[in-house]
Order: C-alpha cells, then structure tokens, then sequence
C-alpha cells in the first residue's frame, strides 16, 4: 500500500453542527459591526477567511492596503471565536456523521502507512472548538486550516505535506486523499494532485458530487466501498 495522507473537511464531512458555526458568524457580524444581512450568501466549502472578506466587502469596508484588510479579518476572527465557543457549549446536537469513526479506527490500525489529519477552511481554533464537543479533535496529528490560508487549495496543500512529514516521505511520495462533502473540496483536491472521496453528509447530494467527478462518491463511510477508497488495494 502507499503511503497515505487522509485530510478530512470537518463541517458536513466528520460532523454536523446544526448550524453553529453560521449562528456564531452572523452573532459575531451583529455585535461587531451591527450588521449581518451581508452573511446571506452560503458557506458551503468556503475558508473562515473568506467568509469574513466577502462580508466586509459586501458592508462596504473600504481598506487602503491588504495588510489593513488581513488585519481587520483577523481581528473578526478572534471575536468570532469567543461567539463560537459559546454557541457550541450550549449545542447538544453536533453529532459525528455516520462511517467516521470506523474510517479512523482503520487509519490507526495503519499507523506505520497512513497518518490522518484536517483539511478545513476552519481556523484551527475554530476546529478545535466545533470537534472538542465531540472528542475529535486530539485524533488528528495535524492539518491544514483556515489559518494557512484563505485558499482552499493551499490549505490542503499545507495539511499534505504536514502529513508527509510525519510518514517521513517528501510530498511527491504519498498518496493523498481528501475527505469533503462539497464540490469545492473535490475542486481543491485535484487542484493539488489528491484524490477525493466525497460524502453526501452535508448540503449537497450525491448526484450533485458526483457531478464533480470526484475520485470516489458514496452517501457516507459506512459504505462497504469506503475502505478501498481511502486505503487502496491491501
């Protein structure tokens, strides 16, 4: 088997968080700005980077260099995050999606070819916070976050190669594999040369992934095709 890096999206991939995290944004935009009507576009498959950028953007913030505009995203992020952990302590329904924790138990029974960690447009925090609640989040070695970058793309780039680096391999060595449940997961994916595994567990359904022609599709991970998708041939 090659070497293996699993990257795995975490809203509407591992888990569903009925909605926290949009809850914690438009709050955040409300106390912050008094002003979240501009968050009425969808989050699906977007970086907390950009979420807060096309929201800014749409209020009409004008900043007279990027750096102001990195700062002022950052600093919404912070704020964003203390809304956030609030909103999850109270949540009881956040809930793991089916087929994930038998996929990470096959990962550990792989240890020496498979390392398993997070692609997510999440802030690293932000992720920690939302997989706490469910006792996730220690599971991953590491990942690739929205703190990397405001781009897909580049996240998952980052997470592989941190991946990489723990298997003891250059990137162009492992085989690598992004767990998403939208087609901007399967799009950044093959942005970097990984396979995809797409899982209906979020807002789209399964025609609409396989639409995007991922590597593999399937309703969720108790699927009995799941093992060879994420592991190949034994």
């Amino acid at each position: 088997m090659k070497p293996t890096v699993l990257l795995f999206d975490v809203d509407g991939t591992l888990v569903t968080t009925c909605g926290a995290g949009r809850r914690a944004v438009e709050r955040a935009f409300e106390l912050r700005f008094g002003n979240k009507e501009v968050l009425s576009f969808s989050f699906a498959g977007m970086t907390d980077k950009a979420i807060v950028r096309n929201a800014l953007r749409a209020m009409g913030r004008e900043f007279p260099s990027g750096l102001e505009l990195e700062q002022e995203i950052a600093a919404t992020l912070d704020f964003y995050l203390g809304v956030l952990e609030a909103e999850v302590a109270q949540n009881e329904n956040i809930r793991v999606h089916r087929g994930m924790l038998e996929a990470m138990a096959m990962a550990d029974d792989r240890k020496a070819t498979v390392t398993m960690g997070l692609g997510t447009g999440n802030v690293r925090q932000g992720a920690k916070i939302k997989l706490d609640k469910v006792g996730l989040f220690d599971r991953f070695a590491f990942g690739g976050f929205g703190d990397d970058s405001i781009d897909r793309p580049a996240i998952l780039l980052a997470g592989a190669r941190r991946g990489a680096d723990l298997l003891g391999l250059p990137f162009e060595k492992c085989r690598v594999v992004v767990i998403g449940d939208t087609p901007k997961d399967v799009s950044a994916a093959k942005e970097i040369g990984a396979e995809s595994i797409a899982v209906a567990t979020g807002m789209h359904d399964l025609a609409d992934l396989t639409h995007c022609r991922p590597t593999f599709a399937f309703e969720d991970l108790s699927d009995p095709r799941a093992e060879l998708a994420l592991f190949g041939p034994q």
